[in-house]
């Protein structure tokens, strides 16, 4: 009964829009516009209140869309009340996730204090079907003991409350996986775009955030792609880079899994400096020595448990660097072979670069 009278008052409150000049509701509330794209209603004229334009309508327009004059009336009230909700949700500032042992596959404690913070990537490594991806998923669930591994995740060194566990337009975790299909045939562009307002990003930085995005995806990726490009025909490397692109420029989740980003086709340590430095807390599961090495922290995963958490020594940091002027020489192999060059060059020398590299981290 509650819930009902506060949801009738949140709904008087919005009757004031009803009575607002068309042009100054959408300067006033953007997406105001979208319920009128949803029904298929003709716009209001700059000067003409949503309920004048009510009020206009005659049997057969009515019949048209299917609503009476009062059902529209409530109809945009409702759709104005779930806009401003959405605006009004704030995603929860999360400044470090804590994970809290449980129980490996053979039922044996697992130790485990584990604290990631803000601008930090934690490596999860280990052999294929230790639990790599379990771990990952026990993050995504925000787990309070009720997985099969029995973990709890702290946000902020505290249990999160059922709404922040099963959020949805605020939703504090998001994964990337290592397939990556794409359902919507909609260009890149219109995609970031739909994204963009279904966050509620001001009006006045949607394109340049959008043309952001795509500028940092085709960086990451090995080949370009315009604005245009349908989603449906991007390679499995062109979308995942879309992807990392979309979470550190457009997503609010402070949170983000990845699961073996080097199969992604991208340029992984720019990919992982990229989210770093817009502050998400990142989690990826990997082979890469390289990406190993870059982490905070280094999570050894066996029969299900962290065995060991490690935390990259100086010495490490220096390989690093040796493994990263590596990994830009194959690279570089890499867009001369798919360029359809010889590689009959002298490749002592070509790899020679990567000594000076030393000490570099």
């Amino acid at each position: 009964m509650g819930e009902t009278m506060k949801r009738e008052n949140s709904l008087r409150s919005l009757e004031s829009l009803l009575d607002i000049a068309y042009a100054q509701l959408v300067s006033e509330h953007p997406a105001a516009a979208g319920f009128f794209s949803e029904t298929a209603l003709t716009r209001p004229q700059p000067n003409m209140t949503v309920r004048a334009l009510v009020e206009s309508l005659d049997e057969f327009d009515l019949s048209d869309c299917g609503m009476s004059a009062e059902g529209i009336r409530e109809s945009f009230l409702s759709y104005m009340d779930r806009i401003e909700g959405l605006s009004r949700a704030q995603m929860p500032v999360v400044r470090e996730v804590t994970v809290l042992g449980g129980i490996d596959k053979g039922g044996q404690a697992e130790e485990l204090e584990l604290t990631v913070r803000a601008g930090e990537v934690a490596c999860v490594v280990g052999p294929t079907g230790s639990g790599k991806s379990r771990f990952l998923e026990d993050i995504e669930y925000l787990a309070q003991g009720d997985t099969p591994t029995r973990r709890r995740i702290l946000i902020n060194g505290h249990a999160p409350n059922l709404s922040v566990r099963h959020a949805v337009e605020s939703k504090i975790v998001a994964q990337l996986s290592q397939s990556m299909v794409f359902v919507m045939d909609l260009p890149v562009r219109s995609f970031l775009r739909l994204h963009a307002e279904s966050k509620m990003m001001p009006d006045s930085l949607i394109d340049e955030t959008v043309e952001r995005a795509i500028a940092c995806a085709n960086d990451l990726a090995g080949e370009a792609f315009s604005p245009d490009t349908s989603l449906t025909v991007l390679s499995g490397g062109q979308s995942r880079a879309l992807m990392i692109a979309d979470l550190a420029f457009i997503s609010t989740s402070p949170i983000v899994l990845i699961d073996e980003i080097e199969n992604a086709g991208v340029d992984r340590k720019r990919a992982l400096d990229l989210l770093m430095c817009n502050d998400k807390i990142v989690f990826v599961v990997t082979h890469d020595p390289l990406i190993a090495l870059i982490g905070d922290k280094r999570l050894i995963i066996g029969n299900g448990g962290v065995r060991t958490v490690i935390e990259p020594s100086a010495a490490e940091r220096k390989n690093a660097g040796v493994l990263h002027a590596l990994d830009e020489r194959l690279m570089e192999l890499r867009r001369r072979v798919r360029a359809g060059e010889r590689i009959d060059f002298d490749m002592t020398a070509f790899m020679g670069a990567v000594a000076s590299a030393e000490g570099k981290g």
